[in-house]
């Protein structure tokens, strides 16, 4: 410690110095066990995708509105076509709009597939509907070179969300206003995001309680980690309409506090 050193140089040292000096080393350690908290906790932390359900991206399916999935995540490559317009390279794109293109890409290295064209006798891209934009031409020619550093594709800034693996239909009751609802949700998403979805069909969704069978659901869990159990599989193996079936969630009106 700093007061033994200036002991030993035959300085006086008084109480008020040594509280000063412990005092201070304590608060040096509260910030250091602050920050190494802090870190740990950015460091666990993880982004939270929304999920998207198949046909919510086959609604943007124009160039004007491009979303396209590819293993499991969901993309917006509206900026793309619009900055691109008439580009010959978007067709194939444009042309999968508001569909999966998987088979694009290789699943381990999340790049694009390659394969061995028969006619060249080489590796090339493979791009089953023609070649599209920042992919190299089959045969490298003198004047060509790339015109971005980082293609579509390896670009985060399109990723908007997660595409559901598992879809799953429930019917909302309205225990108010008697009005019933069937909505399409994610299995993976929590009870807070299926009534985010509700909001558009209710702009006071937030002032309900959500119950199954008189059990108040956890807002934070999924469905069926609230014993909400998808039996879709179960039906469709008896040749029952699923519909008919439909797990119920009746709301309830607790306090109108929401903002429509």
């Amino acid at each position: 410690m700093e007061s033994d050193y200036l002991i030993e140089k035959g300085f006086h040292i008084t109480e008020d110095d040594n509280n000063s000096e412990v005092n201070s080393e304590n608060n040096n350690d509260n910030i250091s066990f602050h920050q190494k908290n802090k870190d740990e906790k950015d460091k666990d932390e993880k982004p939270v995708f929304k999920y998207f359900t198949p046909r919510e991206v086959s609604e943007h399916n124009t160039c004007d509105d491009l979303w396209v999935s590819w293993l499991g995540y969901v993309y917006d490559l509206t900026p793309l076509a619009l900055e691109h317009r008439g580009d010959i390279l978007m067709n194939p794109i444009i042309k999968n709009a508001g569909k999966d293109i998987s088979h694009w890409f290789d699943a381990k290295t999340r790049n694009i597939r390659m394969h061995m064209n028969p006619k060249l006798g080489c590796i090339c891209p493979y791009t089953p509907d023609g070649r599209y934009l920042h992919v190299p031409p089959p045969m490298p020619y003198a004047n060509w070179k790339p015109t971005v550093k980082i293609p579509w594709w390896e670009d985060d800034r399109y990723c908007i969300g997660k595409l559901s693996q598992k879809t799953r239909k429930i019917r909302i009751i309205n225990t108010l206003t008697k009005d019933e609802h069937i909505i399409e949700v994610c299995s993976e998403e929590s009870l807070n995001a299926i009534q985010d979805r509700y909001i558009k069909l209710n702009a006071h969704a937030k002032g309900y309680m959500w119950k199954r069978l008189g059990n108040l659901l956890d807002m934070n869990k999924t469905l069926e980690q609230n014993n909400v159990k998808d039996e879709s599989k179960q039906f469709e193996m008896l040749g029952m309409d699923e519909e008919e079936w439909l797990p119920v969630i009746h709301i309830y009106f607790s306090d109108d506090l929401s903002i429509a």
